[in-house]
């Protein structure tokens, strides 16, 4: 049976006055002050993954977020996180054949310490730590009050400043690597059910910061063996705003072409790549990917899994 090929991920999608991923401290949005691009972590990436396969497989989940779950200093149990999660799928006989059923672990990997026989394994799916968006970005002061009265007596509201991003073309690059594939037994169904629960998460991610947001393109850049790599394949796809306009003032994807020269002259024509998978769901971007398509036939549309 083939193994996994070693393939790079491009996937991009549009954030609408949000903010796509806020500092953990701070609550303000991830920027590089110098390139005026904002920034979005490999966690958050995961998060949306991890958190749409456990809408309807928790179990299959290894490291996730449960808010109704009871909080250690509540319960007295200084365990908590992963070694609580590995206590409990275990019941004192974590093997590498069981860890590895986790869905999450397959894809990201996972260490356990809290059993007998520590495992540690390297996910063969990774993402860039910090994925800048393709366009600058201003970003807009917001000011808002709330009231969250406790009693009568303390009903007065409080005013919230934060700063959001009107609008941003997110790029997120990753990797699959085929040795590490092996390693926690991940298979194709595995990466098709992880694009489709990455597509859904991001359009479906209903809190009041990352509501606003829209799945468009999804690569998948397949090489011919698990040594060969084309230079820069994240800066493929670019942004290129309309005539008489800046990156800042972008809104939609009507100010601006995304230009994908370079992913056919680079990429789809290097010797190194077997075949590019796509998914879109854009008007826009399909009729771009159609006039590419006539002149190369690695490049192969993508359904995802239901």
């Amino acid at each position: 049976m083939p193994g996994i090929p070693k393939s790079e991920i491009l996937f991009l999608y549009e954030s609408v006055y949000s903010i796509p991923n806020g500092d953990p401290f701070t609550g303000e949005q991830r920027y590089d002050d110098e390139t005026k691009k904002i920034l979005v972590s490999d966690v958050r990436i995961k998060r949306y993954i991890r958190d749409q396969i456990a809408t309807t497989h928790p179990e299959s989940i290894f490291v996730f977020n449960d808010p109704a779950a009871p909080r250690p200093e509540k319960t007295g149990d200084p365990e908590s996180g992963a070694a609580a999660r590995a206590k409990e799928l275990a019941k004192g006989s974590m093997t590498l054949e069981k860890f590895t059923e986790l869905y999450d672990v397959r894809l990201f990997g996972g260490i356990v310490t809290a059993v007998k026989g520590a495992i540690n394994l390297t996910g063969p799916v990774q993402f860039a730590l910090l994925n800048p968006s393709l366009n600058r970005v201003d970003l807009r002061m917001h000011q808002n009050t709330s009231v969250f009265a406790s009693s009568t007596e303390k009903s007065r509201g409080a005013i919230g400043t934060t700063t959001v991003v009107p609008y941003a073309l997110v790029q997120i690059h990753g990797w699959i690597n085929p040795l590490s594939a092996v390693k926690t037994n991940l298979s194709e169904g595995d990466i098709d059910r992880m694009f489709q629960a990455l597509w859904n998460g991001v359009n479906n991610a209903n809190t009041r910061t990352k509501s606003n947001q829209s799945s468009l393109l999804l690569l998948q850049i397949i090489y011919k063996n698990d040594t060969a790599k084309v230079y820069a394949a994240d800066r493929a796809v670019k942004l290129q705003p309309l005539p008489g306009k800046r990156d800042e003032q972008v809104r939609t994807q009507d100010d601006y072409i995304l230009d994908l020269a370079e992913l056919e002259s680079r990429i789809l024509a290097s010797d190194k790549v077997r075949s590019v998978r796509y998914h879109t769901e854009s008007e826009h971007i399909t009729a771009t990917l159609k006039t590419l398509r006539i002149r190369q036939p690695k490049l192969q549309p993508m359904d995802l899994p239901e």
